[in-house]
């Protein structure tokens, strides 16, 4: 099975960013992180291919998945032959919020 092409815009620090970090290590699949606080450019350029502000966005063979969690994107690339079933677990939930300690560390980042 190909390995589809990946770009995902996710928050340095946020629960949904990191469960689509965790469905991509389940299925050991590269793809290319755009952090979208420490690089207001990647936010911009995530808006505008989107049409939205909200992240996680995800392009997966050149389809845009945006604000969407770790568990859509799993259940996008099953329902879309790019994966097999796996029965290697997270560490991290697949579909959580960002907690309020997780606000408060992107409110300290420094972006360039």
């Amino acid at each position: 099975m190909n390995k589809p092409e990946i770009t995902a815009y996710l928050k340095t620090h946020c629960g949904w960013s990191r469960g689509v970090r965790a469905v991509f290590g389940k299925y050991d699949l590269p793809y290319t992180e755009k952090d979208i606080i420490l690089n207001p450019d990647y936010r911009f350029e995530m808006e505008q291919l989107s049409g939205q502000p909200l992240s996680p966005c995800v392009i997966i063979d050149g389809k845009m998945l945006a604000d969407i969690s770790g568990e859509e994107v799993e259940a996008y690339m099953l329902q879309n032959g790019l994966v097999g079933e796996s029965a290697k677990a997270t560490s991290v939930p697949l579909n959580a919020p960002c907690s309020d300690a997780e606000h408060a560390a992107m409110a300290q980042v420094q972006v360039r």
